[in-house]
């Protein structure tokens, strides 16, 4: 083999090795952090990298307190609380008195009785009355007091239900902020990486028509120059939906562009080490817990309240009222009377008996729930402090690896220019130096995400 054919072998070697380490054209999905700033060659007249439009400055606390205010799904849980709140109203309403007016006219056959349709036989008579109608009643034995207890618990389950909701409105907030600032990040470093490649590209291109650098350095330079592009049209896109998942959580229709404030220091706090210590205040603070310890009572409440179906109960009747028109038969102008009541539940098919093993079954459910939702958080937080620990500890690592990708591309690009490398090094190494600055960013943001995870799992 001549030495022309080993160096177009060794050369189309390179080639495939080198468009196999190029860059994705899909961006992480990580949260971000703006790029930290890389090496570039001049860019040459007229080419701009684009520029996000403006808008008002929002920050974290912000987005927060927006989607508080404005989401949805805020006023669907608040308005199902004091839709609850009413049914402790309407069960309580058995317990006081009910009054009902009554005015009355007939018009009757003379001497005529109602003879079809029940036991008595009444007479009827011609007539126009008024009156009024008590009831009260006096016990049934606890049955009614168990069921507003019951509505009152469920009132309470609603209301942390509404808590709950806006802690997890509060997380999507966070979520969704972090997934921005990755997003306009990764954006920042898919800008400078395109008119780093580019100023690479027109360089190279100025050497090779002077023949000193060949027109495959050329071919290398224009293809990293194209996947940059195709970098930065992802990386656009995916800025835009973004910003738009971030718009529908603060509840907005409106396709808002915030100018979002990255308000991490450059030391972030350091993640809990003890999941365990941690363990004992979720369980006293996580809201959805609450509401379901509420519906457990509730359950039980209710139970009870159906097995006092059983007692007696007891209520009083007045009724009292006028005839200024009555027939010859109805000798007085007015009539009163008052009485009580006994009500001794004997035998209604097996109903109540029914109805009260039901109701301890559903109780007995609710209380499994609860203690499969004690282990789910116990499991769900040990999981996210792992997570923050991991996250904490890919910053640095990622900080270290973008110090060493930029100390390798100062050197590859020295290297090139004195003609000691080849094209190949140096597109590795703006590769390379791509791909650190990326991951720097999206371990900053995982790790804030993160820390917003171990607070919604002990519902800080």
């Amino acid at each position: 083999m001549t030495e022309s054919r080993k160096r177009t072998s060794i050369a189309t070697t390179c080639t495939f090795f080198l468009l196999a380490m190029l860059p994705s054209a899909t961006p992480s999905q990580q949260p971000l952090q703006p790029a930290t700033p890389m090496p570039t060659l001049e860019l040459p007249s007229g080419t701009a990298a684009p520029v996000a439009p403006a808008g008002p400055r929002l920050t974290l606390a912000d987005a927060e307190r927006m989607a508080i205010e404005h989401n949805p799904n805020i006023s669907v849980a608040r308005l199902l609380a004091l839709a609850q709140a009413q049914m402790t109203r309407e069960v309580r309403s058995a317990e006081l008195p009910t009054a009902v007016a009554n005015l009355t006219a007939v018009g009757a056959h003379d001497n005529s009785r109602i003879t079809a349709g029940a036991l008595n036989n009444p007479s009827i008579f011609d007539r126009a009355a008024g009156g009024l109608s008590v009831s009260q009643l006096i016990t049934d034995f606890g049955h009614t007091r168990n069921l507003v207890r019951s509505a009152q618990s469920n009132a309470k389950a609603q209301l942390e239900n509404e808590r709950a909701t806006k802690l997890e409105i509060t997380l999507t907030v966070d979520q969704a902020f972090f997934q921005a600032l990755t997003a306009q990040a990764v954006l920042k470093v898919a800008e400078q990486t395109l008119n780093q490649r580019q100023a690479t590209a027109d360089q190279v291109g100025a050497l090779d028509k002077q023949k000193l650098k060949s027109d495959l350095d050329l071919s290398f330079a224009n293809v990293q120059n194209s996947q940059a592009k195709l970098l930065l049209l992802d990386a656009q896109n995916n800025a835009s939906a973004a910003m738009a998942d971030l718009n529908a959580v603060l509840g907005s229709e409106q396709n808002q562009q915030f100018e979002l404030v990255d308000e991490i220091s450059g030391s972030p706090e350091a993640p809990p080490q003890d999941a365990e210590a941690l363990l004992q205040t979720a369980f006293t603070s996580r809201p959805d817990l609450a509401a379901l310890n509420d519906n457990y009572a509730a359950a039980r409440q209710f139970s009870t309240a159906e097995r006092d179906l059983w007692l007696p109960t007891v209520s009083a009747l007045a009724v009292g009222g006028g005839t200024p028109v009555r027939s010859d038969q109805i000798q007085s102008s007015w009539y009163g009377a008052a009485g009580a009541n006994i009500s001794i539940p004997v035998f209604n098919g097996f109903l109540y008996s029914a109805r009260s093993q039901e109701a301890k079954l559903r109780a007995n459910a609710v209380g499994e729930q609860v203690r499969n939702l004690r282990e789910t958080i116990a499991r769900d937080l040990r999981t996210a402090v792992l997570n923050v620990q991991n996250a904490f500890q890919r910053i640095s690592v990622t900080q270290e690896m973008l110090n060493q990708a930029n100390m390798a591309l100062d050197l590859a690009q020295e290297r090139y220019k004195i003609g000691l490398s080849g094209i190949v090094e140096l597109t590795q190494a703006q590769l390379s130096q791509t791909e650190a600055e990326i991951a720097y960013a999206n371990a900053r943001y995982a790790y804030q995400t993160a820390l917003a995870m171990v607070r919604f799992q002990t519902g800080s």
